[in-house]
């Protein structure tokens, strides 16, 4: 693949000069793999004004014109989906089997989000169920909001700038790109498909850095909506500098699973350990908490542990390794003493957790205690806690139980069990003989609680970065 280089990219230009360059480490090897330029806030600054300058120029261009750029998009990426998939594997961690997955769910969005640009639909009201309004009607059609500042996260860097990007450009607005630091390399990868693919450079803008870039951008007048996926912290911190602007928070979670006496032990458990340990742990809908009937809770641990050992833990780029390592060895080591801190409060270590450099074999905790962080803070890394429940109301009120609100998974084949799951589960997505871990992109993506505001989903965010906008024809007859 040879040195690649990320640099911003404000205003049509590629920057590349003299400055210092930081080096990306592959966290597998802990080795450089490329190097990325850091924007500075000047840049940043012609990146908001060229963006504020050119939106109405954008907003211009024809749906159709929009869609077909998108399909182009997803055509390049199609025919380079094993470059895309390799270089997501060598700079976070992420075994390939799963950057493949990803990258084949980024052509999918990139599709979806083509087809939305010919779907921002308006309404025609007839204005006669008002007394007042016999002869008017109202007709409501949807316009760009303008500029979206899109931050994104390390754990699926490719497909969350896609589902940023992607509805942005279908509904006709600038965006303006701040990657995960840790990812900046696939994140140009992917800028320059897009200006290949035909994507006006006046629509897209790239700048790196941390997070005083990453909050130039939140305060800023000329950013009409900030999309963010991230952390609890960084939302908190939008929500309280952004303004009047609309903001879009994709945050974290703790997923709770539930697996009642009358559900399919062998399916649950296969799952558990699939979407517990897949990307390491680091999803926001990664399994985390398990709670399990105590009548089947012997046999689900069993079958449990039995598909976890058989998970191949290595090399992300090896053809086979089902589990990779995390982002940096920073985070081992936190997952690392968050264990040990569970097994110091009274929790059972069942199975895995040793550590080495940024690879952590999966762990399963059996009982910790509501108060440790594996159980009420979200791990982002490979660790399972199967805790048992008596009453299906006490499980669901436990999961519920939580600061977060993203997605929840029962296993039953009672449909009074999963009517009363679906109904009081606290969460914006609930899944049924499935694990929290379950997203198709076409879905309406998001939580409640701390797990954010608003949806993500082309049809769904191309419809939050759009405001609606009301004609009023009167004395029609």
């Amino acid at each position: 693949m040879g040195m690649r280089k990320a640099r911003p990219y404000v205003n049509g230009v590629w920057i590349d000069d003299e400055r210092e360059s930081t080096p990306v480490l592959g966290p597998y090897q802990n080795e450089c793999i490329g190097f990325q330029l850091a924007a500075d806030k000047a840049e940043v600054n012609e990146a908001l004004q060229a963006a504020h300058t050119d939106k109405k120029q954008m907003a211009a261009l024809s749906p159709a014109f929009r869609a077909k750029v998108l399909y182009q998009a997803a055509e390049l990426l199609e025919a380079r989906k094993e470059e895309f998939a390799t270089l997501i594997a060598r700079e976070v961690g992420k075994a390939l089997k799963n950057t493949r997955d990803e990258v084949e769910r980024s052509i999918e969005t990139l599709k979806l989000s083509a087809e939305e640009a010919k779907r921002l639909f308006g309404e025609t009201l007839p204005g006669g169920a008002s007394e007042r309004g016999l002869s008017s009607m109202a007709l409501t059609f949807r316009i760009p909001v303008g500029v979206v500042a899109a931050i994104t996260p390390f754990n699926a860097p490719l497909n969350l700038i896609c589902h940023k990007i992607g509805p942005s450009f279908a509904a006709g607005n600038v965006t303006i790109l701040k990657p995960a630091p840790q990812a900046p390399l696939i994140a140009a990868a992917l800028v320059e498909l897009l200006l290949e693919a035909g994507m006006p450079a006046q629509a897209i803008h790239m700048v790196l850095g941390g997070k005083e870039i990453g909050e130039q951008l939140v305060q800023d007048e000329r950013v009409n909506l900030v999309s963010f996926t991230g952390g609890v912290p960084g939302g908190r911190q939008i929500s309280k500098t952004a303004g009047m602007k609309k903001v879009l928070l994709e945050l974290g979670g703790n997923a709770g699973t539930i697996v009642h006496e009358d559900a399919n032990i062998e399916r649950a458990a296969a799952i558990c350990a699939k979407t517990g340990f897949s990307n390491s742990g680091q999803s926001c809908i990664s399994v985390q908490r398990i709670y399990v009937h105590e009548n089947v809770l012997e046999a689900f641990v069993s079958k449990l542990k039995e598909h976890t050992a058989a998970l191949i833990v290595g090399n992300p780029e090896d053809e086979q390794t089902d589990v990779g390592c995390v982002v940096n060895t920073q985070t081992a080591e936190r997952v690392r003493d968050w264990l040990e801190e569970a097994v110091a409060e009274g929790a059972e270590l069942l199975y895995g957790g040793k550590a080495t450099g940024a690879s952590v074999q999966p762990a399963i905790l059996y009982n910790p205690k509501k108060q440790s962080k594996v159980v009420c803070q979200e791990v982002f890394g490979p660790v399972v806690s199967v805790l048992p429940y008596r009453e299906i109301d006490t499980a669901i009120q436990e999961v519920n139980d939580s600061e977060f609100g993203l997605q929840a998974g029962i296993f039953s084949n009672s449909l009074e069990v999963i009517r009363k799951a679906a109904i009081e589960l606290e969460v914006g997505g609930v899944v049924v003989n499935g694990s929290s871990n379950f997203r198709l992109d076409h879905w309406p993506y998001g939580g409640i609680k701390n797990s954010g505001i608003g949806r993500e989903g082309p049809r769904f965010a191309a419809e939050e970065m759009t405001e609606l906008k009301m004609v009023v024809l009167q004395d029609l007859l």
